[in-house]
């Protein structure tokens, strides 16, 4: 039998056995610990019980204090604010906490959001000119802007001040371009961002202030240097509340409010698929478990849509179940709609809107499974998934444009290389793609941009426009530049194993104590331990509606086990009792009729 992935076992670390001591902890455990590069008492314990006190101080971000002044000067004078946010969960969750926090504090707010198909991904001219003659006197984006030239220039045109709070790449430019400043800026608007003359240099929106953490600042960079949109969004609504009071502290019930924004900022760091370390880890470690007691009647509405009522919520709850349902409405309708449930909905209204979302989120997985049909047949009869193709872009007319990005993640699963949808219709455009580990697909998008009229996005997701007339040379270009920078090997997907562990060592003990790691998301793992030389102790059944999935019972010396292996019915086609197999295994705690019992979830598996 064939490997299907490549294996990565982390080797035994030699601090071991001293950590599980100092600890009185599992081996296993300790193994998972020093793989996070923890091996100090303290830091473990820290990590095993993470701490709101974790939190960085918000005014390290670059440019977070001059935006949380002028806000605050803002709510002071009581000015119209806009804020301007994303159509898809972090951008929806960034929105909510800022609103929430404007009006907390007493300011005159309302939100704006693009319509997905009509308007497309972020800032744009038209809208900042409508909201500008409504009356808007300050306009701060969520989770885009940063490459918002042109609409910067029309706030600044109509003398409005412009935020904005972004974590996605900016443009470069050459060393003709001196920053986001120039000598032609007015007085009244002084930049307070400039950048070094370089073929690298950030080509910046011209504005009030730009909130990024990963901006160029004089001093150390900021310590997280992956928040996602929704927890910029929170860190700025925490200098808002720092700036009104006009110290560090913030009041006791803006503490209060920022306690209960972590679930929503949860919701987005988890959504978003940003590494979930360090402040990342925390906000999602506390706003999970404030989600079920969240005061939020949209939130609540949320959870009783998706049959989580009373449940603890854990990452796969808000991947799986709750964001698919917000970003829905967003992909095949206005997610404006699910930024009213989170905000000014009463009871009724956002059951009612709750209800409309889990409707919305049927459709799109209808018309996620017609796309995809169409795609797997293009790629089949156009051989795009041979071994000198490294990347795989898709075009269709008709195909829904809000949909294209869950099929490009779809199709990088199965085939584990870059994957762009293209929706064309009426001579345009409109493309959504996903990546793998080590492929920058923004900046490999910079280097097809002839081709393209606009695009943006980060290292494993972005979004593009083109005219259709330009699709087979974009193609061309793209495969071409990941034939160049793909390394074969890149192309077969990696399993990393945490740590060799016989079956006696799989305890419910064990379980629970490597629950205590999550949250698991990107950049830390559900663990995956390596079970070697266990023998089959019967032949294996199939189960499921289909027969796709494998029951099997392993033994190793006198523990036997149950496991279940999805999807890999053909896999142990040919396994029978007596053969002995190696195992990559998620260890969990099955309950079923009162009774628990340790069960492991295969994810992969090699016979001697």
């Amino acid at each position: 039998m064939s490997r299907p992935k490549r294996w990565n076992l982390a080797p035994p670390h030699p601090a071991v056995d001293d950590l599980a001591r100092r600890l009185k902890t599992s081996p296993v455990l300790a193994q998972l610990l020093l793989n996070r590069g923890l091996s100090d008492t303290d830091d473990c314990l820290a990590f095993l019980k993470p701490s709101l006190m974790a939190l960085h101080d918000p005014g390290l971000i670059p440019n977070l204090s001059r935006a949380s002044q002028r806000v605050a000067r803002a709510i002071h004078e009581k000015q119209k604010i806009v804020i301007f946010g994303d159509y898809d969960v972090d951008g929806i969750t960034g929105t909510t906490i800022l609103w929430h926090a404007i009006r907390t504090l007493g300011g005159n707010v309302q939100y704006y959001i693009p319509h997905r198909i009509d308007e497309g991904y972020g800032l744009n001219r038209e809208a900042v000119v409508q909201l500008c003659d409504a009356g808007a006197g300050l306009i701060i984006t969520v989770d885009c802007g940063i490459t918002a030239i042109e609409p910067a220039q029309a706030a600044r045109e109509r003398g409005v001040d412009l935020i904005i709070s972004d974590h996605h790449e900016w443009k470069t430019a050459g060393a003709e371009v001196s920053g986001s400043g120039s000598e032609n800026a007015s007085a009244a608007h002084p930049s307070p961002l400039s950048a070094e003359a370089s073929h690298l240099a950030p080509h910046l929106p011209d504005c009030y202030a730009i909130v990024h953490p990963r901006l160029p600042r004089d001093g150390p960079a900021y310590p997280n240097q992956n928040l996602c949109g929704a927890g910029v969004a929170f860190k700025l609504a925490w200098g808002i509340g720092q700036a009104v009071s006009g110290t560090r502290k913030v009041s006791d019930d803006f503490r209060s409010f920022l306690v209960e924004a972590t679930a929503l900022a949860a919701l987005g760091t988890i959504a978003d698929v940003v590494p979930l370390t360090g402040e990342n880890r925390v906000l999602a470690h506390f706003g999970l478990g404030g989600l079920k007691q969240s005061k939020l009647l949209g939130i609540r509405a949320l959870i009783g849509s998706a049959g989580l009522d009373g449940q603890k919520l854990d990452s796969y709850h808000v991947g799986f179940l709750l964001a698919p349902r917000l970003n829905a409405v967003g992909r095949l309708g206005h997610a404006a709609l699910a930024v009213e449930m989170l905000t000014v909905a009463d009871g009724p209204r956002a059951t009612e809107i709750a209800t409309y979302l889990e409707q919305q989120n049927r459709n799109r997985q209808a018309t996620e499974r017609k796309i995809l049909e169409s795609a797997l047949q293009q790629i089949e009869q156009q051989g795009l998934a041979s071994d000198d193709t490294r990347a795989i872009v898709l075009g269709g007319e008709g195909w829904h444009a809000g949909v294209i990005g869950i099929v490009a993640s779809r199709i990088v699963d199965r085939f584990h290389r870059p994957a762009i949808m293209v929706a064309l219709n009426n001579g345009h455009g409109q493309g959504s793609g996903r990546s793998v580990e080590g492929f920058h697909l923004a900046r490999a998008l910079d280097a097809c941009t002839s081709h393209l009229v606009a695009h943006g996005g980060h290292e494993m997701a972005a979004g593009l426009k083109m005219e259709s007339s330009k699709f087979e040379d974009f193609r061309n270009a793209f495969v071409a530049h990941a034939n160049e920078a793909l390394r074969p090997e890149m192309l077969v997907p990696r399993l990393e194993l945490e740590c060799l562990a016989q079956l006696e060592q799989i305890s419910e003990g064990l379980v629970i104590s490597l629950q205590r790691l999550g949250p698991f998301g990107q950049g830390n793992r559900r663990p995956v331990l390596c079970c070697r030389g266990v023998q089959l102790a019967a032949p294996p059944r199939k189960v499921g509606k289909t027969g796709d999935h494998v029951q099997l019972f392993v033994k190793q010396g006198t523990t036997s086990m149950k496991c279940i292996a999805f999807n890999f019915a053909k896999a142990c086609a040919d396994l029978k009792t007596g053969d002995t197999v190696d195992l990559a295994v998620e260890a969990t705690i099955n309950e079923f009729n009162g009774y628990r019992n340790v069960e492991l979830e295969v994810k992969d598996l090699v016979a001697r």
